[in-house]
C-alpha cells in the first residue's frame, strides 16, 4: 500500500505509515463491525506500516480480537426501537445528548488521529448526521473520504425515500471522493433507481465480495453432545433470529431421522428469556448443541457440512469463502436487504432460500426437516463460476492505495461543492 511519509503530500512531516480511520455504523447487530474489521485487517496485512482505527458503537467490540496496528474507539451505544426511534443503549441520557456526545468523540478522534484516509461504512452522514462535522473537517484538510456500501441496501423505492429524507445525495457530491460497493453489479446494484448526479455515479467502484481468510490457528471448540460434521445454524447478532432458531428446533423435535446434528449460535443480542427457553429445548435434544456467542464463527463454519443462516452480508461472504452449502432464511423487516440478496443468490445457484413467513403456521417442522435433509446434497457455491466474486479484499487494498497515493489535496473540498 502507498505509504505517505513526507510533509509534501499533506501528512505530518516525518511520520511513518498511512493512517486510516473507519466509521462503523453500529446500533444493533454485528454486520457493520465485522465488515469494517475485515477491511481493516486487509489494509494492515497489505502494508506493514499502516495503522487503522475503527470508530464503533458496538457494545461487544471488545469481544473480538484485532490484528496488530488495528484498534478501536468505542463510542456510546444507541439502539433502534421497533417504532424506528433510537434510544441510548446503557447511559441514562436523552438520545439527543447521546448523539451529541458520539459526534463530539468522532470529530475529536479524527482531529487527533489525523488520518490519511477516512472510510465511512453504509451511512453517508452517520447516525442522525453525527459524522457530518467530521466529514467537513476531513474535507478542509484534504483527506480523501470514501463511502463503503454493502452489495444491497434496501428496496430501491424505500432507499430513495430514506436518502431524500436524510439529504444524502447532496452529501455524496460535497463530501466523498469515492464510493466502494463491496459486491458485484451483476449480482446486486445497491444504488439502482436513485437519481445520482453523473459526478457521483462515476465515483462508484465495485470491489467484489470480501473473502474471509481461513484462521491461521482455528480457535478450539469442544462439542459436548454432538459429533462432526454438523449443520451450523447462525443468526448473526441474534436480535431478530428467534423465528429461525425455533423453526430448526421444531424440525429436530419432530423428526429424529435428520442425518446431521445441529450446532446453533444464538447470538449475543438475543433476549435472555428467549435464550433460556431455547437452551432448555436444546438440552432435551441429543442431536442439537447450542452456544450464545463465538467470536470466530469462521472456525465453526469450516467444520460444518452446511449452514442455515439469515442472509446477512458477512454470513454470505463466509458461505462463499468457505464454499459451504447454505440454506438462507432472510428477514423482510425492517429492510428487504436480506431477502433481495438471498433471492438473487438462489437465482444464481449459490444458495437455497426458504421463506420464513409471518407466523408459526408458515413454518412447518416437516418443511424444515426436508430442507435440512437436502442441504448436504446441494451444489456448492464454487460450482457456479462468477469472475471476481471474492476479489473484495484485494480491490479494497488497491483502491485505498490509489487514494493514499493522491495524498491530501485541500482543493478537493471546493471541487466537491461544485460537483
Amino acid at each position: 500500500m502507498a505509504n505517505p511519509k513526507v510533509a509534501g503530500n499533506g501528512t505530518a512531516g516525518g511520520r511513518r505509515g498511512a493512517r486510516i480511520l473507519i466509521y462503523s455504523h453500529d446500533s444493533f447487530g454485528l454486520g457493520h463491525l465485522r465488515r469494517c474489521r475485515e477491511i481493516a485487517h486487509a489494509l494492515v496485512e497489505a502494508d506493514d506500516e499502516a495503522s487503522v482505527l475503527i470508530l464503533s458503537g458496538s457494545p461487544i467490540i471488545g469481544s473480538f480480537d484485532f490484528r496488530s496496528r488495528v484498534d478501536f474507539v468505542r463510542i456510546p451505544g444507541v439502539i433502534k426501537l421497533r417504532n424506528g426511534e433510537y434510544t441510548s443503549l446503557t447511559l441514562p441520557l436523552a438520545v439527543e445528548d447521546t448523539l451529541s456526545l458520539r459526534g463530539s468523540i468522532i470529530k475529536h478522534t479524527a482531529e487527533v488521529f489525523d488520518p490519511d484516509l477516512f472510510i465511512v461504512d453504509k451511512e453517508p452522514l452517520g447516525l442522525r448526521g453525527e459524522v457530518a462535522p467530521t466529514l467537513g473537517l476531513m474535507n478542509q484538510r484534504g483527506v480523501p473520504c470514501v463511502l463503503g456500501l454493502r452489495d444491497v441496501m434496501d428496496d430501491p423505492e424505500m432507499l430513495a425515500h430514506e436518502w431524500e429524507r436524510k439529504h444524502v445525495l447532496p452529501a455524496l457530491s460535497q463530501h466523498y471522493d469515492d464510493i466502494w460497493v463491496y459486491g458485484l453489479p451483476q449480482i446486486c446494484e445497491p444504488l439502482v433507481g436513485l437519481e445520482l448526479p453523473p459526478s457521483v455515479a462515476k465515483r462508484i467502484s465495485y470491489t467484489g465480495y470480501l473473502r474471509r481468510p481461513a484462521p491461521a490457528a482455528p480457535q478450539p471448540f469442544y462439542l459436548e453432545k454432538i459429533a462432526e460434521p454438523y449443520v451450523l445454524v447462525t443468526v448473526g447478532g441474534g436480535g431478530d433470529g428467534e423465528a429461525i432458531v425455533d423453526w430448526v428446533l421444531s424440525a429436530y423435535e419432530s423428526d429424529a431421522s435428520i442425518p446431521h446434528p445441529a450446532l446453533i449460535v444464538l447470538g449475543p443480542f438475543m433476549g435472555s428469556e428467549q435464550q433460556a427457553d431455547f437452551m432448555a429445548r436444546v438440552n432435551r435434544l441429543e442431536q442439537v448443541e447450542a452456544l450464545t456467542f463465538h467470536p470466530h464463527v469462521e472456525s465453526l463454519m469450516q467444520r460444518a457440512v452446511g449452514v442455515v443462516c439469515m442472509g446477512g452480508y458477512n454470513t454470505f461472504c463466509e458461505v462463499l469463502s468457505f464454499d459451504k452449502r447454505a440454506l438462507m432464511i432472510p428477514r423482510t423487516e425492517p429492510r428487504l436487504e436480506q431477502h433481495m440478496r438471498a433471492a438473487r443468490a438462489e437465482d444464481l445457484g449459490l444458495v437455497r432460500m426458504l421463506e420464513a413467513g409471518r407466523s408459526e403456521r408458515d413454518r412447518s417442522p416437516k418443511a424444515m426437516a426436508t430442507a435440512l435433509k437436502g442441504l448436504p446434497h446441494q451444489a456448492r457455491p464454487s460450482e457456479r463460476v462468477i469472475p471476481g466474486l471474492l476479489d473484495g479484499r484485494e480491490n479494497v487494498v488497491r483502491l485505498a492505495e490509489q487514494c493514499l497515493a493522491r495524498g491530501r489535496q485541500p482543493h478537493l473540498a471546493t471541487a466537491r461543492s461544485r460537483g
